[in-house]
């Protein structure tokens, strides 16, 4: 049998370590990405929470709660 030397890799065997190559570049590059969107979804919510509860805090201290007082339930009409 004709064996191939292990110092010279084919043109097959350089292609597929170069695409394993970029792919693993893209991945961590999108694993990144990925994770500084959910940072930035994460820093919005606190910031919207705070917000909301600010003016949660400020509704109670007004002292009308109005806007979350239950409204009085309507009456159906009975057809006779």
């Amino acid at each position: 049998m004709a064996a191939k030397k292990a110092s010279e890799p084919s043109a097959e065997s350089i292609a597929r370590a170069q695409r394993r190559q970029i792919a693993a570049e893209e991945g961590a590059k999108a694993l990144a990405e990925s994770g500084q969107r959910a940072a930035a979804v994460r820093n919005n919510m606190e910031r919207l929470r705070a917000l909301r509860l600010a003016k949660e805090a400020e509704d109670a201290k007004a002292g009308g709660d109005a806007a979350s007082a239950p409204r009085p339930r309507r009456r159906k009409k009975v057809v006779r």
